[in-house]
């Protein structure tokens, strides 16, 4: 489990920055009985920091908050907000969720349910309450999301800073909005390496090494984070989203050589059972630089090329949606709001996940060098990518064998 309280960590520093921040928002808020506020008549309002929600006291007790871009500015008021906000997949221990939802509780008084599922699971969990839904919004990979959209299972809604998504990442209808973005890497333990006389990798071929297949983890593709790793290898293979038989042999391979595909493996990465591991490059760059449970020099994170200079490392977007039927809109529509600020983008990017706003922020110099995202990153026609997802997660599975399919 990765903590955020190690004090030698940027994160320690930026998230004490972003406490000062989330002050000064709240600051801005006056409720009926306090604050800087009139009071009665027309009460006041304030903006955040970088033109996001406003707060106005309507002199009625309650805050209200002015949300939303374009048609779909509104105001919404805390009389209405739930003791406990329920999003799919926003979670401690992953993309800095926890550090987020703290901070929105803190300056809105709303604590996030912690919902430890993955992409995939929260998209069967939606389909099959898709009658009388348990959450508000979808979060979690992009491509996913657009299957619940497909589904008719999102409604529309366009969060405050929606214009500031690229737009190959979000959708017009304001269905799906991407609020971030990472890269597939290898985390490696260094100190084992060292020990087994093994270079650093530089591309999927290398980590055919009996030395390092041996105790290498890959996560399955039915998750987001795994999905991405799949086409990662792929595409360092020469396949393509319609020919996905260079990652299943080359899964394969490895598993007759000791690999195995699971989730759930930061232990046993910091505990030495394991060598290394397929996920993204926030997961090995906030266990190193983050954790107390491993020192920073004892791991590793590279980006991985393929043959023939075809490029290894995917850039999979993740993203949000509200739910048709959501049970608590005007809160849901504070919290996207919120996550797509840039107070929320930089939390994102204290855990070392690259927030859709990066453009507008100073990226950590932790990150591996920009040369070499240059030199591996590549991203895949995403609309293509929903069309053809659910069978490219069942041909390889079954194709490699694994179990669940």
């Amino acid at each position: 489990m990765v903590s955020i309280n190690d004090p030698r960590t940027r994160r320690k520093i930026l998230a004490s920055s972003g406490a000062l921040l989330g002050g000064s928002l709240a600051g801005c808020i006056s409720g009926g009985g306090g604050g800087s506020g009139d009071g009665d008549g027309g009460g006041s309002t304030d903006t955040g920091g970088d033109g996001d929600s406003t707060t106005t006291d309507a002199g009625g007790g309650a805050e209200t908050y002015e949300v939303g871009y374009g048609e779909f500015e509104t105001t919404v008021s805390a009389s209405e907000f739930p003791e406990k906000l329920y999003v799919y997949a926003v979670q401690t221990g992953w993309s800095n969720w926890g550090a987020i939802m703290q901070a929105f509780q803190d300056q809105y008084g709303v604590a996030l349910n912690d919902d430890q599922r993955s992409s995939g699971e929260a998209l069967s969990d939606l389909r099959a309450n898709a009658q009388d839904p348990t959450h508000s919004a979808y979060n979690g990979g992009y491509t996913f999301g657009i299957l619940a959209m497909k589904d008719g299972l999102t409604q529309a809604y366009k969060p405050a800073n929606w214009d500031k998504v690229p737009d190959k990442l979000k959708t017009d209808n304001g269905h799906m909005t991407a609020t971030r973005r990472m890269t597939t890497a290898l985390t490696y333990r260094k100190d084992i390496f060292e020990e087994r006389g093994i270079e650093e990798p530089e591309t999927w071929e290398d980590l055919k090494n009996p030395d390092i297949a041996q105790d290498l983890v890959i996560q399955p593709p039915q998750a987001a984070v795994g999905l991405a790793g799949a086409l990662s290898i792929n595409n360092a293979y020469g396949g393509s989203l319609d020919n996905v038989q260079p990652v299943i042999e080359y899964m394969t391979e490895l598993q007759d050589m000791g690999t195995t595909f699971r989730g759930n493996l930061e232990g046993d990465f910091t505990k030495g059972n394991i060598g290394s591991f397929v996920e993204y490059d926030y997961t090995g760059l906030d266990l190193k630089y983050n954790s107390d449970a491993i020192a920073e020099e004892k791991v590793g994170v590279t980006l991985l090329n393929g043959v023939d200079g075809n490029k290894g490392a995917m850039n999979q977007p993740y993203g949000y949606g509200m739910l048709k039927g959501a049970p608590n809109p005007e809160a849901c529509k504070l919290f996207m709001d919120y996550v797509l600020s840039l107070e929320g983008q930089k939390q994102f990017l204290d855990a070392y996940v690259r927030p859709i706003r990066a453009p507008e922020l100073e990226l950590p110099e932790e990150f591996p060098a920009q040369s070499r995202y240059e030199e591996t990153q590549f991203q895949v026609d995403y609309t293509r990518l929903v069309e053809n997802q659910e069978s490219i997660i069942q041909n390889i599975g079954e194709g490699v064998g694994l179990t669940g399919y």
